[in-house]
């Protein structure tokens, strides 16, 4: 997605989960906003990134479209964090040769011959 700022960096996790709702609704922009009962031009702001719902917002739009959002705390997983360190540590080789190898996986024949 093409941010107003010419990026393309993924959108706000509010911009991706109302447009996300929407689209699962089988709503357009102008529907979502009468049944919210707010400007079109607000939900329209909110998808591209614009502006940022409150929190309070968000979940009166999503409810608008016909779901509810569900939080729960969890303990932080660094899986992510670990995994890029490890490919941020591999030199260019060591990343190619990855590649490569998970190339040949992809085009493998099983060892019955069953494809």
């Amino acid at each position: 997605m093409t941010q107003p700022n010419g990026t393309d960096e993924l959108p706000s996790p509010s911009a991706a989960l109302l447009q996300l709702a929407r689209i699962k609704a089988g709503m357009s922009q102008r529907q979502l906003a009468e049944r919210a009962q707010v400007p079109v031009t607000m939900i329209s702001a909110y998808e591209r990134d614009l502006r940022q719902p409150t929190l309070a917002t968000l979940l009166r739009l999503l409810r608008a479209a016909g779901f509810d959002l569900r939080m729960h705390l969890a303990e932080h997983d660094p899986h992510d964090e670990i995994l890029a360190a490890l490919e941020e540590s591999r030199s260019d080789a060591e990343r190619n040769a990855r590649d490569r190898q998970m190339e040949a996986w992809r085009h493998a024949v099983p060892a019955d011959g069953a494809a």
